[in-house]
């Protein structure tokens, strides 16, 4: 499920990297907020980005999209107690 986050204050960084970490994507409008606080978010995601993985489109002048790295899924056979059950 995707998340839709409205900031409209620099603060409000703390619950796009909370749902980013979780594991959600994250569809940030930042439509109400003047250039320079918008550019600061956009600092932060690009940062969050690199330390944690994943990626983040520009959709739209102040419109992102974060998505993080996707998971990968893990066969059975890599995990030794379970290597006797086929995929």
């Amino acid at each position: 499920m995707i998340k839709t986050l409205r900031p409209t204050d620099y603060n409000e960084v703390l619950h796009v990297g909370h749902f980013f970490r979780k594991g959600d994507p994250v569809l940030m409008d930042l439509t109400e907020l003047t250039d320079d606080v918008a550019r600061q978010l956009v600092d932060f995601c690009a940062g969050l980005i690199c330390g944690r993985g994943g990626g983040m489109e520009r959709l739209d002048k102040k419109l992102f999209l974060l998505q993080p790295p996707a998971r990968p899924r893990i066969a059975a056979a890599h995990i030794p107690d379970l290597a006797h059950i086929a995929d």
